[in-house]
């Protein structure tokens, strides 16, 4: 596997970095080891002081390693610095709140039965498989909340992204977290599978595709390590009836763009009652044929290339297939010739269930909208998909959307908003979207030992 940074606006290799070998993987895995050993013997405030430098390290470094991220995978340079603002803020919220979170828990007990609760400990080394779509916040909002625990962590990153990985665990060991904390490598899978089998580690964490999640999850369940798995999503966009259409204008466009739509919990699919299907597809191509690719460091660009020239060839195979099996293209439809990695803002629509195309994520600026003729038909089709990461239902009446929001089959559902991610709410899907969750205090618990302590009655 090669690691490089090639920028995909131009499509020159900036970068490479030389594998890891085994011999280096086994001093990780011992230092990682001992490390979680003396965390066991150290106040939680150790590590408290530590995360809030982090913090005000990736704080102090925002265009530094904004511009890394940008030119690792692509994306505009005022999204990746505010990439880096978010995972300030997911490092300074686990610092704040850790040591609230992992305080021991009472258990309601029956009279007579005695007293029951439950602390939180570590667990040992977590290994760690992230992607490249959002190269620093993917790492941050799995470590920050295992640092706070006491769980090291052992980093295997996207290969089209080293130098952002690289990036964030210098800065973390430049504030002077302990050696161990973070270790990032750049390995092969076999690696990560011996890694996993490790006794060493207790825990795997990925972010990817579902072909990535089922071998981790197959490698993790052989050797009994406990896992979460976040896979992707095929996002339905709900407008109902009584929605505020002056905020769908408002907020629909991004919901697929940002990032260039390569966003697991962007909105693909635009489900309309039929009385405003003809408006909304007008109103999404406008917006649409306003958007401006170009260099994503300069702030007058709109629309980022895609990561990858992989990327961009899979999605122009994706919308042929769609096409060829009868779905309009109603703007767009190419991958953009020439040096960078860009591709038209396309719409789709016509797309039936039969369509090889209706149940596959487009990882780009590809949006699909469906016509439907009542709620009960734009719930059956938001449910009808083998994805269930997140969801957006459009209504003027927040509890109109919340009753339909109940019934979607997802992990998490956004009302009259786009998707969003802050350090407070649980992140995480369902169905093939994977299973656990990261963020919040569920993230913080995703690797915890939750050691029960009992007491009979005297």
């Amino acid at each position: 596997m090669t690691y490089q940074t090639t920028y995909p606006y131009t499509g020159e290799t900036l970068k490479t970095f030389p594998n890891a070998s085994d011999a280096e993987v086994n001093r990780t895995l011992a230092r990682a080891h001992a490390l979680y050993h003396k965390w066991r013997t150290q106040p939680i405030t150790t590590r408290k002081v530590q995360l809030l430098k982090i913090a005000t390290a990736l704080r102090a470094h925002r265009d530094e390693l904004a511009r890394t991220i940008t030119y690792d995978m692509g994306k505009l340079f005022r999204e990746s610095q505010g990439e880096v603002d978010l995972c300030a803020m997911i490092a300074e919220y686990y610092a704040n709140h850790g040591e609230e979170m992992l305080q021991p828990v009472e258990l309601p007990m029956p009279v007579g039965q005695g007293s029951a609760h439950y602390i939180k400990q570590a667990t040992g080394v977590i290994m760690a498989v992230e992607p490249w779509n959002f190269p620093l916040y993917q790492i941050v909002r799995v470590f920050a909340p295992n640092f706070m625990v006491g769980n090291p962590m052992i980093l295997k990153d996207a290969s089209i992204c080293p130098t952002s990985a690289q990036a964030f665990a210098t800065l973390v060991e430049k504030t002077g977290a302990p050696a161990g904390a973070l270790t990032n490598l750049f390995i092969s899978y076999d690696q990560v599978a011996r890694i996993i089998a490790d006794p060493r580690v207790s825990g795997v964490c990925l972010t990817g595709s579902m072909r990535g999640g089922a071998a981790v999850a197959a490698a993790a369940g052989k050797n009994l390590k406990q896992s979460t798995m976040e896979l992707g999503g095929n996002d339905a966009f709900i407008i109902l009836d009584d929605a505020d259409w002056n905020l769908v204008k408002q907020v629909a466009p991004r919901a697929r763009i940002d990032n260039a739509g390569q966003v697991c919990t962007s909105s693909k699919r635009f489900i309309v009652m039929a009385d405003k299907y003809d408006e909304f597809v007008t109103i999404l191509k406008e917006q649409f044929a306003q958007l401006k690719m170009g260099n994503p460091m300069d702030p007058a660009t709109t629309l980022a290339p895609l990561s990858s020239k992989g990327a961009q060839e899979k999605l122009q195979q994706q919308v042929n297939i769609a096409i060829e099996h009868g779905a309009t293209c109603v703007i767009g439809g190419h991958a953009v010739a020439g040096e960078g990695f860009f591709f038209e803002p396309t719409i789709l629509t016509g797309i039936t269930p039969d369509n090889p195309i209706f149940d596959q994520e487009m990882f780009g600026p590809v949006a699909t909208i469906y016509k439907v003729d009542s709620e009960e038909e734009a719930i059956n089709l938001a449910n009808n998909s083998s994805y269930g990461l997140g969801g957006t239902i459009f209504s003027s009446d927040p509890d109109h959307a919340e009753r339909v929001a109940a019934q979607i089959e997802t992990g998490m559902s956004f009302i009259n908003s786009s998707w969003t991610s802050l350090p407070a709410i649980p992140f995480g899907g369902v169905k093939n979207s994977g299973y656990g969750r990261e963020l919040s205090i569920l993230g913080l618990d995703a690797f915890v030992n939750k050691h029960l302590i009992y007491t009979p009655e005297k």
